[in-house]
């Protein structure tokens, strides 16, 4: 019989940004666990505070304190899954392009283990397997949300997971997402230019923050809604930073519609997803050199939405997302965004 491999030692200060937070949420965050787990951590004897086992799952954490989470080895092999379909809009011996529904979550992690769009791809392409990577994402160069729908290139060998990943540091890949925000953005077009990091209020969200890694994005207006107030925006990265879309518009007062983390409160306007569509991809093959271009249409429960604010010529209308805003810089915070830099680390 095998031996049982052994468990991983993960021995972390308690950072400010945690101070007071519940342990079981913090080992979830910590150990890239589900609630669940890092609660079966903590009753197994798993985890320590400064050597000593919590008492209880909700005990909350100081600044400074040490702990220490035993991780249990995983199996990091992925299991296809035949049943989940992903529409795929290019396909060559090198990589595809997908057009990912919203929902599905990209690659298992954070208590996913099943059901995620990179097993589904296995399934019918296994040479993804092969493509180098991390064991949990092979291929994937690049992810969207779970509520974000739209187009996606993940890698079928390692040379071109490389390439194309290269290419997303050098920033020449098109990204071009629609987005419904709340309230009226006043500027045509321009950009956010904020640093980003972990909000030191909520360990899932990201925020504008000194000492934060590089974030821009741009903007530009396709439209407004009037009753509610609303705002219609084509957004291009510049930089890919985690949730970059949702907290650089958050950051300005204007968040995405249906975005319940955050713009928790807000009405949802009857979606049960984001209002952000990744609609425009373009990248050069890594191999053959072409340039290649990729155009979503808007799925049909945004464009239902969108149609009943008015929008609905706008969201059809593939040609209005053809160009960008002007190379320019403009910071459009109208201070809020700079005022929130320059306290966050206060707060």
């Amino acid at each position: 019989m095998a031996s049982p491999r052994p468990d991983t030692r993960l021995e972390v200060s308690v950072p400010e940004a945690l101070d007071g937070e519940r342990i079981d949420r913090v080992v979830a965050m910590l150990a890239d666990l589900s609630r669940r787990e890092s609660v079966d951590l903590i009753g197994g004897g798993r985890v320590t505070v400064n050597n000593v086992a919590p008492a209880k799952t909700s005990e909350r954490l100081v600044a400074g304190a040490t702990i220490v989470i035993m991780v249990p080895e995983r199996d990091d092999t992925l299991a296809p899954a035949p049943n989940i379909v992903v529409p795929v809009v290019y396909e060559d011996e090198h990589l595809l392009v997908v057009d990912k529904p919203a929902e599905l979550v990209v690659h298992p992690g954070s208590g996913v283990t099943e059901g995620t769009m990179i097993q589904a791809l296995l399934a019918r392409y296994p040479d993804i397997a092969e493509a180098g990577g991390e064991s949990e994402r092979p291929g994937i160069v690049h992810r969207l949300d779970r509520g974000t729908s739209g187009l996606l290139m993940v890698a079928r060998t390692n040379d071109a997971r490389l390439a194309l990943s290269s290419q997303l540091a050098d920033r020449s890949v098109l990204r071009r997402y629609l987005a419904l925000v709340w309230g009226t953005v006043e500027s045509t077009e321009g950009l956010i230019d904020a640093p980003l990091g972990r909000s030191p209020r909520d360990a899932t969200r990201r925020a504008v923050i000194v000492g934060g890694r590089p974030a821009r994005t741009r903007y530009r207006v396709l439209g407004r809604g009037v009753e509610p107030a609303v705002t219609l925006l084509a957004c291009r990265l510049e930089t890919g930073r985690t949730h970059q879309i949702r907290a650089h518009l958050e950051a300005i007062d204007h968040p995405v519609v249906a975005d319940q983390r955050y713009a928790p409160g807000q009405p949802t306007l009857g979606l049960q997803r984001l209002f952000l569509h990744a609609a425009n991809l373009g990248f050069t093959h890594p191999v053959s050199g072409n340039e290649m271009r990729f155009t979503s249409p808007m799925p049909r429960e945004l464009v239902q939405v969108g149609t009943s604010l008015g929008l609905g010529d706008e969201l059809l209308n593939t040609d209005l997302l053809a160009t960008d805003p002007p190379a320019g810089d403009r910071l459009t915070s109208d201070r809020r965004t700079s005022d929130r830099l320059t306290n966050d680390h206060d707060e």
